[in-house]
């Protein structure tokens, strides 16, 4: 062989491996004894194994298939017939569960069976969360006794909570992260008249992009390479409840289809021709103003006065002061019982500092902050403050070192030089007050209007009467 010759065979080897390892599907050949020969870098990927636990062994040593379901590798090498759009569930060399949907050949030279050939399209991911998302009947454990709190505010919430459970009609859930807002959507569905039917439960905000319509809408087969006919979280709802957490997360495209829906009462799976009607209630949660979601394009205006028919605003924990103490408690006697302990309570330092803090992360939060504490108490039966956690304690100081307020004092040592009106003073600082507000909350109109007690509309109405500038 030619010198030129050798060299253009290595180029032509490279050039085959290298595109083998580039394409974006999985590629596993074995040979007629069931030896792997083939295994590409997407395989790889897809089954998270090395060449080297594969290459040169046979397959069915390597992997382990669920009962009365075989390898279609082997199962193309012993019937010789090729199958396509194949689902198969198989476990790696490490226990871990892969979902493949494979189209399988053999490989026959000279009329003799020689091998086979698979190209494989991972949906582990997809039947993973498909799975984790799905709340089905019997799972709901929330009722509106779940929810502690003696608070005006939040009793109110509750009682509209309850009214709503009469009607099918849709409902919006509006509160900040940590508030507690599944715990209403359970309650609503467990006192309905729908409580016996499924209960699923989708956060929008953990679904890539590319998989949202199909778990919502489901697929028909033949839809796209490797679908298969797989009803969507509104079908699997039927004549239940179907909780959208995080509404604000789905992008507009699907918003309007969405929006069709609630209207329409009909869903179409993706790559089907024919609409099936559903009867389903939907509750949404979504964790800012709706208002502001709308301004920012997170939120289509219709599809929120379709979805709030009944709307729901859950107070922060920093407004419900009256039951900071109470949930600590609660919080506490639910990790004695896991925990094997006999924790009594607070010491007046925690006390002070609870009952002063913002709570960002809201019920959530204060549960973790508890739940910390308790891990590293040994033989105490009092949660001190060094018992909490270094972040919360750091916060709570930066919180003590800035965020003081204003005074009157500070305003008339500053700005006033002579008597003037009583009614132009008063207005002048109401200006100075809630600038600084607005410069504190990063000029956020909703949050600092909670904070000052206002409605948006009202701080709205003030910033343009006192002509004060929003630094946007």
């Amino acid at each position: 062989m030619l010198k030129d010759d050798f060299q253009y065979l290595q180029f032509l080897n490279f050039t085959y491996e290298k595109i083998i390892d580039e394409v974006d599907v999985g590629l596993h050949v074995i040979d007629k004894t069931g030896r792997t020969i083939l295994y590409n870098q997407k395989m790889r990927q897809i089954e998270a194994m090395d060449s080297k636990d594969v290459m040169d062994k046979n397959l069915l040593e390597v992997f382990m298939f669920k009962k009365h379901q075989g390898s279609t590798l082997v199962e193309a090498l012993a019937s010789e017939k090729e199958t396509a759009n194949i689902k198969q569930s198989y476990f790696n060399n490490k226990g871990e569960e892969i979902t493949t949907i494979n189209r399988t050949f053999p490989i026959i030279v000279n009329g003799k069976i020689q091998g086979a050939a698979e190209i494989a399209k991972d949906v582990t991911k997809l039947e993973k969360l498909v799975k984790a998302n799905i709340e089905r009947k019997g799972n709901t454990r929330y009722t509106f006794d779940s929810i502690i709190g003696n608070s005006l505010q939040i009793k109110e919430v509750i009682e509209n909570a309850t009214r709503a459970t009469r009607t099918p009609s849709y409902v919006l859930i509006v509160g900040e992260t940590g508030t507690g807002k599944e715990l209403f959507a359970q309650g609503i569905h467990n006192a309905s008249n729908r409580s016996s039917s499924p209960f699923i439960s989708q956060n929008c905000a953990a679904l890539p992009n590319n998989l949202i319509e199909s778990i919502l809408f489901g697929t028909r087969k033949g839809a796209f390479t490797g679908a298969t006919d797989r009803p969507g979280l509104f079908e699997q709802a039927q004549g239940g409840t179907l909780l959208l957490d995080e509404i604000n997360s789905l992008s507009p495209n699907l918003q309007a289809k969405l929006l069709r829906v609630l209207q329409e009462k009909t869903i179409r799976r993706i790559g089907d021709t024919k609409d099936t009607p559903i009867d389903v209630r939907i509750i949404a949660n979504i964790n800012e103003d709706p208002i502001d979601a709308i301004a920012n394009n997170r939120l289509r205006k219709d599809l929120y006065y379709r979805l709030g028919v009944v709307t729901l605003f859950i107070p922060p924990l920093r407004e419900r002061e009256d039951d900071i103490l109470m949930l600590a408690q609660h919080f506490i006697n639910k990790y004695n019982d896991l925990f094997q302990m006999d924790v009594k309570g607070l010491d007046e330092e925690v006390i002070h500092s609870f009952c002063n803090y913002d709570w960002p992360g809201n019920v959530r939060e204060l549960e973790h902050i508890i739940e910390a504490a308790m891990n590293i108490m040994i033989g105490e039966d009092i949660i001190k403050y060094t018992h909490l956690p270094l972040q919360y304690r750091n916060k709570w100081k930066f919180k003590n070192q800035t965020n003081t307020a204003p005074s009157v004092e500070n305003y008339i040592d500053r700005h006033l030089d002579s008597i003037v009106p009583l009614r132009q003073q008063v207005h002048s600082f109401e200006k100075y007050y809630i600038e600084w507000a607005l410069k504190e909350n990063d000029f956020k109109i909703s949050q600092t209007a909670r904070l000052l007690g206002l409605s948006r509309q009202n701080l709205q109405y003030y910033i343009k009467k006192l002509n004060i500038k929003t630094g946007m």
